[in-house]
């Protein structure tokens, strides 16, 4: 089966964002890392998982780290500064295409 990793992605990474579904529901933070092939996203602070790493030198420490795991895209929606949790929409401006806010209209 193909994956198709080309398709248009409306968060961008360091987008602030708020966690609408879940273990973390309501929770805000900014996107470290956008996973496009799986279509998840990984927010800092949340999502917090407990992970075994291996000690790889002398001064590395090994044994159990708190890491943040990886959300589905669908689960967060970036926060307008006005009016917080949002859609995204589109508005043409000469050229270039910004992102708005779907409530008020203001550029994300």
């Amino acid at each position: 089966m193909a994956v198709d990793t080309q398709h248009k992605y409306k968060l961008k990474k360091e987008d602030t964002v708020q966690i609408i579904a879940g273990k973390d529901k309501g929770k805000r933070g900014r996107i470290l890392k956008i996973l496009r092939v799986s279509d998840r996203v990984v927010v800092e602070g949340v999502n917090i998982v407990k992970k075994a790493k291996k000690r790889r030198n002398q001064q590395d420490r090994g044994g159990i780290v708190e890491v943040e795991a990886a959300l589905h895209s669908s689960n967060v929606m970036i926060i307008c500064k006005k009016c917080g949790p949002t859609r995204i929409g589109y508005k043409l401006e000469g050229d270039a295409k910004i992102r708005i806010c779907r409530k008020c209209g203001e550029a994300l």
